[in-house]
């Protein structure tokens, strides 16, 4: 009987372990973390309470899993897209590619934000230094700006947490079928981020 099960498992992990994953994915986002059992991701994925256990140990290892695949491949696709440029048009492949991303996987980014307390002290830190591998992209592009003298920036670390807050945040308003698309909503980013960075501005009026 042992056997048999374990044939079962074997034969639908390639199916159920990413169902549970969507299934806690989406429950986390939508009460939050806290508020959701391993026997409702159970019941919704449609398998016993004790069968998760195959996928995943526990909840807080599940949501780990969650923010640090979302966390690595974000860095991934960004890194595969960006391209040797002018840092104008660095900023502007990025602002691009944040929104994009970002709204294409909503969960996923209202959990990687929304669920960070919930995380053991260990977790965290892994997590907190892939935002922070993330944020030092952003942050490299604005330094070659501020010195080829085409961004005029006091502060590179809060010009970068501040452009990342403010492109993240599209995903809590943005909605399909809206005034605006996508590319839309993009070319009013590039230019807001443009005058953050104040493109265009004499660098003597930073001191």
């Amino acid at each position: 009987m042992q056997r048999g099960m374990a044939r079962t498992t074997g034969s639908h992990s390639q199916t159920t372990g990413p169902r549970v994953r969507a299934v806690a994915e989406h429950l986390f986002a939508k009460h939050g973390f806290a508020a959701v059992s391993m026997r409702q991701i159970a019941a919704e994925v449609g398998v016993q309470a004790g069968a998760l256990y195959n996928y995943t140990p526990d909840k807080q290892t599940l949501l780990f899993s969650l923010m640090h695949d979302h966390m690595v491949e974000l860095i991934a696709a960004w890194d595969a897209t960006a391209t040797m440029s002018t840092p104008t048009a660095s900023v502007a492949a990025f602002t691009r590619f944040h929104i994009a991303y970002h709204l294409a996987r909503r969960d996923a980014v209202f959990i990687a934000y929304m669920e960070l307390r919930n995380l053991s002290p260990e977790n965290f830190a892994v997590i907190e230094g892939l935002r922070k591998a993330y944020e030092q992209r952003l942050e490299q592009i604005i330094r070659d700006g501020v010195a080829q003298g085409v961004f005029v920036v006091a502060d590179t670390r809060i010009a970068t947490l501040a452009i990342i807050g403010m492109l993240t945040e599209v995903t809590t308003w943005f909605r399909d079928g809206g005034r605006l698309d996508v590319d839309g909503v993009a070319d009013l980013y590039v230019a807001m981020v443009g005058r953050v960075l104040g493109i265009g501005e004499d660098r003597r009026s930073v001191s």
